[in-house]
């Protein structure tokens, strides 16, 4: 039997929550937390001490060098554990997704329990996951047993993507065009081949479903659509941009069929997940690609923001101080549109105020070698218009390109 949930020792009295975080991001999740009435104790690196926190939501705020060390952490926890009886533990970034779930199941503290998170955090265990409940994935082998590449290398067409299994986005991606690429990258990795798979690379377009979920029930659904995939900006270079797909179409109605399976074969009690899947150009059929319990990040919580006016950083919070406890109830919401773009900048501080339109709500400041603009619009057509004029302004004045990373970077 699965754990889905990992049930307290005694029933949870205090109201201290520890967020742990090893990357900068979350402020939202802070503050929500703050204004439910939570002591808020945040735990992350050293190095992420000078970054702008939102210090006055934050009553107290530890660091460790890293995170590398799991006992190293479970011990500085406990520490602080002796005279803070922390009643919840949250992870704000992808990569503090298992960590958190591992403190909750060793302190039993409610929430996602490790088995669980690892469908949101393991490319490899999410897709076999969804294969053996009849969900379509592309195909796929882990690098593992050579004889099995070979013949997966025989049987599905090219070209391949070697990913990385415990990376989030597009980070250590590698494109493969024959198996005789394989073998030499393969051999590179020596004994971490069995932390990549290998899977077919199918033409379509790439989309992302943004999903806020409560007692196995998904009562918020936002889908969009990659103006260019991820990967392709990653590694080529580009400007990233994606928007919101128009409402009773029938592509988002076979997203959303798709998302409600994932949400209820991956097990996910509640929370808030950020899944990508892919409209296969040649088929009509919907892949999933991969899922994450945790916001989207790149600005989509901004997006989703301007064309629903719910600010997932806030329901995430919601929902993982009341852990089922008392019942949650979705914000009033709209039904508008909105488009993101973002895109490296040649200038340090890049002037974008020849950018008027009414439609900008949202604009990317306070980040060095960055432009960026969510707009808004009650018609599908009017967010495209607006980002193809974007995308040419930001091409031509704006954009720098730098090679893509192998491995995250804070």
């Amino acid at each position: 039997m699965e754990q889905l949930d990992v049930p307290a020792i005694e029933p949870i009295s205090s109201k201290i929550i520890l967020c742990v975080a090893s990357y900068f991001k979350g402020n939202d999740f802070l503050d929500q937390c703050k204004r439910e009435g939570w002591k808020v104790v945040l735990l992350t690196h050293e190095s992420l001490l000078t970054k702008p926190w939102v210090r006055e939501s934050i009553d107290e705020v530890w660091a460790l060098p890293n995170f590398t060390d799991w006992r190293a952490v479970e011990n500085a926890v406990c520490y602080l554990a002796r005279t803070r009886d922390f009643s919840r533990i949250a992870p704000l970034d992808d990569f503090d997704v298992e960590l958190a779930a591992h403190l909750r199941e060793y302190l039993r503290i409610p929430g996602m329990g490790e088995t669980t998170a690892r469908y949101f955090r393991d490319k490899l265990a999410m897709r076999a996951r969804a294969r053996d409940r009849g969900i379509d994935v592309p195909e796929f082998v882990h690098v593992l047993n050579h004889d099995r590449i070979r013949r997966f290398c025989r049987e599905v067409p090219g070209p391949w993507l070697l990913k990385p299994r415990a990376e989030a986005s597009a980070v250590g991606i590698r494109k493969l065009n024959s198996e005789e690429e394989i073998w030499p990258i393969v051999e590179e990795l020596g004994d971490k081949q069995s932390t990549y798979l290998i899977e077919r690379m199918i033409p379509g377009d790439v989309y992302h479903v943004d999903a806020i979920i409560s007692e196995r029930e998904t009562l918020f659904c936002e889908v969009h659509r990659y103006r260019k995939p991820l990967l392709e900006v990653t590694h080529s270079g580009g400007i990233f941009s994606t928007l919101t797909v128009e409402r009773g179409s029938e592509v988002e109605r076979k997203l959303l069929d798709a998302n409600r399976k994932i949400v209820e074969h991956m097990n996910l009690v509640r929370g808030v997940i950020h899944t990508e899947y892919i409209l296969g150009r040649d088929d009509g059929k919907v892949y999933f690609l991969e899922t994450a319990a945790r916001v989207g990040g790149a600005h989509i919580s901004d997006l989703v923001s301007a064309s629903t006016g719910v600010n997932l950083w806030h329901e995430w919070a919601r929902l993982e101080l009341l852990q089922g406890e008392q019942p949650y109830k979705l914000p009033e919401r709209r039904h508008d549109y909105a488009g993101l773009i973002v895109s490296l900048a040649r200038q340090e501080v890049p002037d974008t105020t020849s950018f008027e339109d009414p439609e900008i709500v949202w604009r990317l400041k306070d980040y060095p070698h960055h432009v960026g603009f969510v707009v808004s619009a009650s018609t599908p057509e009017r967010v495209e218009e607006l980002l193809d004029q974007y995308e040419h302004r930001i091409l031509r004045d704006y954009m720098a390109v730098l090679p893509a990373p192998l491995t995250p970077t804070a």
